[in-house]
């Protein structure tokens, strides 16, 4: 049985997110949760923290440090368990319950740059 589809959207829709290629340059656990931790990510111009849910899915969240991601960056900033997170990072499989991996870009690109 195929997997159910989201709600169809229209492109112009599509083209009011904002999808940046960055580096994950630290990772950090954050005090009191259970599931979050602090990513620093550089997007070439600048550096942001992205908080994510990811802590009991990987053994060693150090493996990700130097790693390139894909990250939604004009989410409005949002606080969770005390940290201020400026944007989420986009995984594969989560939301069919399987262990996430990050999407990557298949070579190196400048951090940044836009997907889409």
């Amino acid at each position: 049985m195929p997997l159910q589809l989201k709600p169809l959207i229209t492109p112009d829709m599509l083209s009011k997110i904002d999808i940046r290629v960055g580096t994950i340059v630290s990772v950090d656990d954050v005090a009191g949760s259970n599931k979050l931790l602090k990513l620093r990510v550089n997007f070439g111009d600048h550096q942001r923290t992205i908080l994510a849910g990811m802590k009991k899915e990987r053994a060693n969240p150090q493996e990700i440090v130097g790693k390139q991601g894909l990250f939604v960056v004009n989410l409005e900033p949002r606080k969770m368990a005390g940290e201020l997170s400026e944007g989420m990072l986009f995984d594969i499989g989560y939301e069919d319950g399987i262990t996430p991996v990050l999407a990557i870009p298949e070579a190196h690109v400048p951090d940044g740059s836009r997907a889409g």
